[in-house]
């Protein structure tokens, strides 16, 4: 069974940093690559940043370029997304999830998904 689970939103200003971890179980963690998803209230999901199976490609959304970092460790079976100059915008839950199709930005490609976590930025 496949299982994906973030951790590490809460609350902060504008302008802090939150450190969001998702771990997987179930699968073979260094054979896929892993996305990062949000979705504020009352709109779609939207991709945030992806990275490879081996951590060598990576991508972002235009938003979130040069303040959002993601990476992995294979050892631990974890993906991260270091978020920096948070934005009151950047308020959303956000998601992990999982896909065999390399690292990609169309939510259709990813196959397993986690529970999600809630980062609010007030101003």
């Amino acid at each position: 069974q496949v299982q994906l689970v973030e951790s590490g939103g809460g609350s902060v200003q504008a302008g802090g940093s939150l450190r969001l971890s998702c771990a997987v179980s179930g699968r073979t963690f260094g054979s896929y690559a892993m996305g990062w998803f949000r979705q504020a209230p009352g709109k779609e999901r939207r991709f945030v940043a992806t990275i490879s199976w081996g951590a060598g490609s990576t991508h972002y959304a235009d938003s979130v370029k040069g303040r959002f970092t993601v990476s992995r460790d294979n050892a631990k079976n974890t993906v991260y997304l270091q978020m920096n100059s948070l934005k009151p915008e950047d308020t959303a839950v956000y998601y992990c999830a999982s896909t065999p199709r390399g690292a990609t930005t169309k939510i259709n490609d990813y196959d397993y998904w986690g529970q999600g976590t809630q980062v609010t930025v007030s101003s």
